[in-house]
């Protein structure tokens, strides 16, 4: 008979206490079998308590409810008892930092969530809200366990009421490291981060058989709901890592940034790249013609400490780029525009991605920093209809929300409502910079002068010269930061070389900032 099997029988009939522990423990540490281990390393996966001994340092790890087993017995389960249910939990440190942290076990009952597995997992997420600190979820997970019916479901609702409370307290991070569907996918949903593992772990709602069977679309799992379709399709996950030893040092990367809950500044970190390093490069870097791309992650990587850039979602949305950086050693989150990809256009996925992005940063205390190059909002019927109007405006509330230190940084065009959104003055930007190729206005020089100077230009003897001639006017006159600048919307139009010093300098002296927003239960944001 397999004390993995059969652990809770077997050991109920040792009765020496200290035997019935050693085998306990023993069973516990065995999880599904050597066969099923075995069959978790074939498919290039680690098994739970692998990752947790990934993830944390070493020795740091403290188990709770190793002895948990199921309450169901039903349908032959009550002879299938092994302890822990098919979930570790507990906690430790990451970087000496104190950590919660739940790993489901694929090699116990395909880690399907029973009700004792939900009470595990609720048990530390309770403890992390109580002592204040991140709670990170490593999921691989057949489902619900059918054999405990509505029990389960009623485990995963408490699970997503935890999820919810959490939200904007601690940081939550779900790794995807397996499969995850159905109403599982619900709780990573309502957490901060989601990273996944490419070629191994999946999130859908409904599977390629129902899809098949309801609609009779034909597809995989991994083009349903792989690494790379929610990295790049559905915007839901935030990195696609290569392994899951890859996806454990990006969550440990990701940490170093984060404050343990909302009540703590985010951790600095000692900065050998001077705070005043001057870049001549930059003088070059934004091309004098307006209609010419240029790399934003190139100013990026050249102004944040040792070029050192965490972007999230880089597939996804790439009109927009989000990540973290540090300034002399002071973790910030980082929102461009980036004129590489639709010449830096606001759209709809755009809109989202910056506004989650900013509104986390605004739950964990992380200043933002904005670098603006955009000409507008993306014209068209399908983002009409899509909702643009209320996407759009879901990042405009996220900025006018936020109290954290917001520091602007207009490096080309500014037109229109997308100036006013993109961390305007207007909207409680703090220190809002600008270089000299700057273009501040309602519409570009090419469209405002075909309304202003309709009449002359139709008039004139030739069109071309006289439309050119009111572009280089309209220019001069207000296609320049120099007009915002007279009128104190902009505080300094700075040499691009400086840009490292100036925002360093700025985030400095905003440290100690406070700001807050009308007492209220909460605001209303368009959903």
């Amino acid at each position: 008979m397999s004390i993995t099997r059969y652990a809770w029988r077997m050991t109920a009939e040792i009765t020496d206490s200290k035997a019935r522990l050693e085998a306990l423990n023993k069973a516990a540490l065995a999880g599904g079998g050597a066969a099923r281990v075995k069959k978790q390393h074939d498919k290039g996966k680690l098994t739970a308590r692998e990752r947790i001994e990934l993830l944390l340092d070493p020795g740091t790890f403290v188990e709770t409810d190793r002895l948990v087993t199921h309450r169901c017995n039903d349908f032959g389960m009550e002879k299938q008892r092994i302890p822990g249910d098919g979930v570790v939990t507990g906690y430790g440190l990451v970087d000496g930092r104190q950590v919660f942290v739940f790993a489901q076990d694929f090699t116990v009952f395909g880690g399907s969530l029973s009700s004792a597995f939900a009470s595990k997992i609720t048990k530390v997420m309770d403890l992390a809200l109580k002592v204040g600190a991140p709670v990170i979820g490593l999921n691989d997970s057949g489902g619900a366990r059918i054999q405990e019916g509505v029990e389960s479901l009623a485990g995963y609702a408490d699970i997503f009421l935890r999820n919810a409370k959490a939200s904007g307290v601690i940081p939550q991070i779900s790794a995807i490291m397996g499969p995850c569907a159905g109403g599982a996918v619900y709780s990573p949903a309502l957490t901060d981060l989601i990273f996944m593992v490419d070629q191994s772990s999946y999130m859908f709602i409904t599977g390629p058989e129902v899809i098949k069977t309801v609609t009779g679309e034909d597809v995989t799992k991994e083009e349903l709901g792989g690494a790379r379709a929610h990295e790049a399709k559905s915007g839901v996950s935030h990195l696609t890592c290569e392994d899951d030893a890859d996806c454990i040092r990006a969550i440990r990367e990701v940490l170093s940034f984060l404050p343990a809950n909302n009540h703590e500044p985010p951790p600095s970190k000692e900065c050998t790249d001077p705070a005043h390093r001057e870049d001549e490069s930059l003088d070059t870097l934004v091309p004098d013609d307006p209609k010419r791309p240029y790399d934003m992650r190139e100013i990026i990587e050249r102004v944040v400490d040792d070029g050192d850039f965490f972007e999230l979602q880089p597939a996804y949305a790439q009109n927009m780029l989000t990540g973290f950086a540090r300034f002399d050693g002071q973790p910030v989150g980082i929102v461009a525009n980036q004129p590489n990809v639709l010449a830096g256009c606001l759209d709809i996925d755009a809109s989202l991605k910056a506004a989650r992005f900013v509104r986390f940063c605004d739950c964990f205390n992380l200043p933002i920093v904005t670098l603006v190059d955009v000409p507008g909002f993306l014209p068209g019927v399908d983002q009409e209809y899509g909702g643009i109007i209320k996407h759009g405006a879901k990042l405009l509330y996220a900025y006018c929300e936020a109290t954290v230190p917001k520091v602007t940084l207009i490096t080309r065009k500014a037109y229109g409502g997308a100036y006013d959104v993109m961390s305007s003055k207007h909207i409680r930007g703090d220190i809002n910079l600008a270089y000299p190729t700057a273009e501040i206005a309602v519409m570009g020089p090419d469209g405002a002068v075909n309304i202003v100077y309709r009449r002359e230009i139709a008039a004139a003897e030739d069109p071309v010269a006289s439309k050119d001639a009111f572009v280089a006017e309209y220019r001069a006159k207000f296609a320049n930061p120099f007009k915002a600048a007279e009128l104190g919307f902009i505080d300094e139009v700075i040499s691009p070389r400086i840009t490292r010093k100036r925002l360093c300098e700025a985030l400095a002296m905003l440290k100690n900032k406070r700001d807050d927003n009308p007492p209220r239960k909460h605001g209303n944001p368009p959903l």
